[in-house]
């Protein structure tokens, strides 16, 4: 296959672990945290700055490269890989999600989801062989399943029904996804809201599946990060990712917050993605290690001291907090771009440093070292 997960070492005091997830383009470290590139970019970054911060595989959405520029033309480039110049892993989310979040657009059915263009507002059907073709000809490395999202806010029957629909819907792309295709990994969806017992219902059917064709090459987690305090979301995490296989990636699908990464890596989560620090930096706010800071604050007005004068990223070492408070006061986009550049940057060597303690067999050390810095205070 070439797709395969080295289990490289597991840690004595949680469930947290180091792997290696091999794809075609190229092994990707776990624990790892995913940029997105929504649009086939990630906004304000090149693809040499992300190799520059050592990105290891990025996101993109297939609603909106569907939309915009299409599908049919992202495969006529060649694929993203090439359309986009990213020569690294690339994993692309079903869409699924931002159908949902725009529901009064929506029409659910039993079959698939006919939905209006936020471009135009032309009608549009998808089933969930239509979806897997769409994301076959976008080509990314991992593709995950068409799935419903129950709102927070939904009785648990409605989430009873999502589970069902959303179980039914993984073994139709299952089917529909061609199966000589050893390049690119379909990952069903767990879903149950913040019900243990749905989500065990949600991971026996995905576990069927499994038994009727093959082989899952991971499995990706949803339906958390949605509105829900982050202490509820860890009373059944665990449990949901120690119910999955050990031997294949586990994918939380959303999750960016700093803490609640460090917290999901001893949860056992293996892969993580989300748009909060480049929509974060574009409100002139800044991940650092005294916790979030708001450049917009006027007590940088005077502040010439580093952004974060432990982070060694390029921003930290060449600009000061008053320049860059000058930058996003004045909306200027340069600000955006730079504090996306120290976002991700600060992000991606979190997880490094996560790794790097597992390897030490250290990662309970930094855990509890992490929860009592002011780093910790970013929720």
């Amino acid at each position: 296959m070439s797709f395969t997960f080295e289990l490289l070492k597991t840690d004595e005091g949680s469930a947290a672990r180091r792997g290696r997830f091999n794809t075609p383009h190229g092994a990707i470290e776990t624990p790892c945290f995913m940029p997105v590139g929504t649009e086939a970019t990630v906004k304000g970054i090149t693809v040499d700055e992300l190799h520059e911060i050592h990105a290891q595989m990025i996101l993109s959405n297939t609603y909106h490269l569907y939309l915009r520029p299409g599908a049919d033309i992202v495969k006529e480039a060649g694929g993203l890989h090439k359309f986009m110049n990213w020569d690294g892993p690339i994993l692309t989310d079903s869409g699924g999600f931002q159908v949902f979040s725009l529901a009064e657009t929506l029409k659910l059915e039993e079959d698939g989801l006919a939905f209006s263009s936020i471009v135009d507002g032309s009608k549009h059907f998808w089933t969930p062989a239509d979806n897997m073709a769409i994301q076959e000809a976008l080509g990314a490395d991992v593709i995950m399943q068409l799935d419903q999202c129950a709102a927070i806010d939904v009785s648990k029957d409605e989430v009873a029904k999502a589970v069902q629909l959303s179980g039914k819907w993984a073994r139709e792309c299952v089917q529909a996804h061609e199966p000589h295709r050893e390049e690119q990994a379909l990952f069903p969806i767990v879903q149950g809201g913040l019900h243990e017992d749905l989500r065990m219902e949600s991971i026996g059917m995905i576990m069927d599946i499994e038994k009727d064709f093959g082989r899952h090459p991971g499995f990706g987690i949803g339906g958390y990060s949605v509105g829900e305090p982050h202490e509820v979301m860890f009373q059944t995490l665990p449990h949901v990712a120690a119910a999955l296989p050990a031997d294949r990636p586990r994918y939380l699908m959303g999750v960016g917050n700093p803490t609640t990464l460090v917290q999901g890596v001893g949860a056992g989560i293996d892969l993580f993605d989300c748009v909060l620090p480049t929509r974060t930096a574009r409100t002139g706010t800044a991940f650092s290690s005294e916790g979030r800071l708001n450049l917009r604050n006027a007590k940088y007005s005077r502040d010439f001291t580093p952004l974060d004068p432990k982070c060694h990223c390029k921003v930290c070492t060449q600009y000061t907090r008053a320049y860059l408070r000058h930058l996003v006061n004045r909306k200027e986009m340069l600000g955006s771009i730079l504090l996306s550049y120290h976002n991700l940057y600060y992000l991606l060597n979190l997880m490094e440093e996560v790794r790097n303690a597992l390897d030490r067999g250290e990662y309970g050390k930094f855990l509890t070292e992490w929860m009592n810095s002011p780093a910790a205070n970013d929720y």
